[in-house]
């Protein structure tokens, strides 16, 4: 325990690497992103990540060519990292002024990723225009999530990150993983300026997520299987990173003929069948706790929103409803 507070204190122990902890207490950032805020070449940006990885301060998550960097953010190392943020706030001018250009390319990374966000508007807007309100379908998911508090929230096929923002109040931590580039782009952005420090995308495949078994007690997959090749695989493997008592909540349409939506919108699939998606989870292995139906209000032709909730039994918990 000494000598690993030791090594943590030895890796602090210089200007550069105190300079980038406090960057880091602002967000994850790339090795690029760093290196134009601080102005020094990546080699010796990579040695001081490397130094703070080794050290068990920061941890690295490829994507692509791009590598993010992050604080750790849980027990000493979490309240370590707080500490020297105050301390060099408080006495290095020369962190205002870093943290005065991390601002500035934020600012432009916000408006890269609304460039995008504004090109794919339209589609989203023609979709939507389909089926039962947005505001409505978010109520219902929190109504289901009935309050309850939860450790760790996964988000499937993230998009925008609107569902982190949505469990924001209910989950400790949240974690959106999506395969799109663009999409994390946004995503990103959005929670940047939102100021949710708390939560965090990667690039993942639905089916092959990077978390343990158990690892979450919160997942959410909306609007998200009818893109998917495979979508019971990707339900399975929610089911496997659901911890016991843990709630999955999914959000999809139900079956229907909008065959534009498949031609101009890259659906896979047109909607499915309550009873389809329902054997799916059984098969993972979770219990279907509620099934709600929103139907379309005044849209003749309209799509059908289904919300399943279902959950991963508790060891001895007995009940087979």
């Amino acid at each position: 325990m000494q000598s690993d507070l030791l090594a943590k204190l030895k890796a602090l122990a210089e200007p550069t690497r105190l300079r980038i902890v406090s960057l880091l207490a602002q967000g994850e950032l790339t090795v690029s992103e760093i290196m134009q805020v601080l102005g020094q070449s990546q080699p010796r940006i990579s040695r001081h990540l490397k130094l703070l990885a080794d050290a068990g301060l920061c941890e690295r998550f490829p994507e692509g060519g791009w590598v993010f960097y992050r604080l750790m953010r849980t027990g000493p190392v979490s309240r370590l990292a707080a500490l020297v943020e105050e301390f060099t706030e408080a006495n290095e001018p020369q962190v205002h002024r870093d943290r005065q250009r991390l601002q500035e390319l934020k600012r432009l990374r916000a408006e890269e990723a609304a460039k995008y966000f504004e090109a794919a508007a339209q589609e989203w807007s023609t979709i939507r225009s389909l089926h039962f309100s947005e505001a409505a379908v978010e109520e219902a998911m929190v109504e289901l999530a009935q309050g309850r508090p939860f450790k760790q929230h996964v988000d499937v096929g993230t998009g925008t990150g609107r569902m982190l923002e949505l469990f924001i109040d209910q989950a400790d931590e949240g974690m959106g993983v999506d395969l799109s580039r663009e999409m994390l782009h946004v995503a990103r952005a959005k929670l940047t300026e939102a100021g949710l420090s708390s939560r965090f995308v990667r690039q993942a495949d639905a089916s092959a997520l990077p978390l343990d078994a158990g690892a979450a007690d919160l997942v959410t997959l909306h609007q998200v299987l009818h893109y998917l090749p495979d979508p019971q695989a990707a339900l399975s493997e929610c089911a496997r990173v659901l911890a016991p008592g843990g709630l999955l909540l999914v959000v999809d349409f139900a079956e229907h003929h909008h065959e534009s939506l498949r031609l101009e919108h890259h659906h896979r699939w047109l909607g499915f069948p309550p009873a389809q998606v329902t054997a799916w989870l059984q098969t993972s292995g979770l219990t279907l706790k509620s099934l709600r139906t929103l139907q379309p209000e005044g849209i003749e032709g309209g799509l059908t929103v289904l919300i399943w909730a279902a959950e991963r039994p508790v060891e001895g918990d007995g009940d087979d409803a």
